[in-house]
């Protein structure tokens, strides 16, 4: 694990990141995914990359908002680790690496969600100090 580095993913290359998305959305196709990522660059999105040497292993995307609840805030999105690397420690390596930046960048706070049925991440985020504070809502236009 002497090899594992992080850095953000230059905007041009932001497509490198579909294969990790596919993996946690199974029902968009490929061209809306790369459709959807392309919007999101313009809209204080960032995504960092974990590398094993030059390989990309796994990825989190960040958003950058200020609320007036918290403050400045990082909201880490779509956190994917591939499977062969998970529960080596990377997880925890990735979130120190996430707080750092996001402190550099001004942010006081970071939140996220989470599926209710990714019950590992769960305990992962009550590991990082993470608190529930309430449910997401979902509301599909027709």
């Amino acid at each position: 694990m002497q090899n594992i580095s992080f850095k953000l993913i230059d905007d041009d290359d932001i497509l490198v990141i579909i294969p990790f998305l596919q993996e946690l959305n199974t029902t968009t196709p490929k061209d809306i995914l790369e459709e959807r990522v392309l919007d999101m660059i313009g809209l204080n999105y960032k995504c960092v990359g974990v590398y094993d040497d030059n390989v990309l292993i796994g990825m989190a995307g960040l958003w950058f908002s200020t609320r007036h609840y918290c403050g400045k805030s990082v909201e880490p999105d779509h956190v994917v680790i591939t499977r062969t690397y998970q529960g080596k420690g990377i997880g925890k390596l990735l979130f120190q690496w996430i707080y750092n930046y996001a402190k550099q960048m001004g942010c006081t706070t970071t939140e996220l969600n989470a599926y209710t049925e990714n019950r590992s991440s769960h305990k992962f985020y009550y590991n990082e100090g993470f608190e529930i504070l309430g449910f997401h809502f979902l509301k599909r236009f027709k």
